[in-house]
């Protein structure tokens, strides 16, 4: 029989096998801490938003205490935060608005180029073939010119085809479609350039300035947009683009079936 001493004496020594045993057999797995991961999607490299260190957003370790009754001066931290979280909501809203602006230049120029070429070609079916004209000039001429080595009478030529000419209706449409639709392009190109000029001036830096007189500046700013409805406009710009595309496409219709 074991004695209930020696037993007590071996659990200790038991209990420190396992844990050897544990250290031994399981692999800790190594710290991710630190390690920054990027994923890929079609080849294009995702931009990691993650940020190492400290948090950003604790601004009482980033900026020290005020002196107290100094915290709403002019350099005092409220002022200091306020413009931290300024910048990084306008660096956002500015970054989305210049993508689709980027996207809208891009479409609205090659459209335009296209739809140019298309009407130098039709536009020309609203005056005159002078071609046309010379060569039936030069017909009549001939006749003139049998009729008198004949003797015979020389009737009055009835032709004037300067004055006589009209357009066609079908020609009409197209083109106006067409030119209609060249002037929207042509307008969302000019707004674009005239918005992302508007934005960069929005978050140009200004120094030399109380962080006081930075916040009113900034403020004063994105008054200035809510004010003149810039974000509504440029949300208007792929519209504008929309109609132009269905006007293109309806005289592009008419001109095809006129063929």
């Amino acid at each position: 029989m074991t004695n209930p001493r020696n037993v007590g004496q071996l659990e200790p020594d038991l209990e420190a096998a396992a844990g050897a045993v544990d250290q031994s057999g399981v692999q800790e797995k190594p710290a991710s801490i630190g390690i920054r991961r990027t994923g890929t999607t079609f080849g294009i490299h995702k931009k990691d938003t993650r940020k190492t260190g400290g948090d950003p957003t604790d601004y009482t370790k980033r900026y020290g205490k005020d002196v107290v009754g100094q915290e709403m001066s002019s350099r005092g931290r409220f002022w200091l935060t306020y413009l931290d979280e300024a910048l990084v909501f306008d660096e956002e809203m500015v970054e989305m608005h210049k993508d689709n602006i980027d996207v809208l230049l891009v479409f609205a120029g090659l459209f335009s180029a296209i739809l140019s070429t298309f009407v130098i070609q039709t536009a020309q079916n609203l005056q005159p073939d002078y071609t046309a004209v010379s060569a039936s000039l030069l017909i009549e001429l001939v006749g003139y010119q049998r009729a008198a080595s004949v003797s015979s009478s020389i009737p009055l030529s009835p032709f004037y085809p300067a004055i006589s000419f009209s357009p066609s209706l079908a020609d009409v449409w197209v083109n106006s479609l067409w030119f209609f639709s060249l002037a929207l392009s042509l307008t969302t190109a000019l707004v674009a350039v005239l918005t992302k000029q508007w934005l960069h001036q929005y978050i140009s830096v200004v120094s030399d300035i109380s962080p006081l007189g930075r916040g009113r500046i900034r403020q004063y700013r994105y008054m200035g947009l809510e004010k003149w409805q810039v974000p509504m406009i440029i949300g208007l710009l792929p519209i504008l683009l929309h109609v132009s595309l269905g006007l293109f496409f309806t005289g592009l219709c008419i001109y095809l079936f006129a063929l």
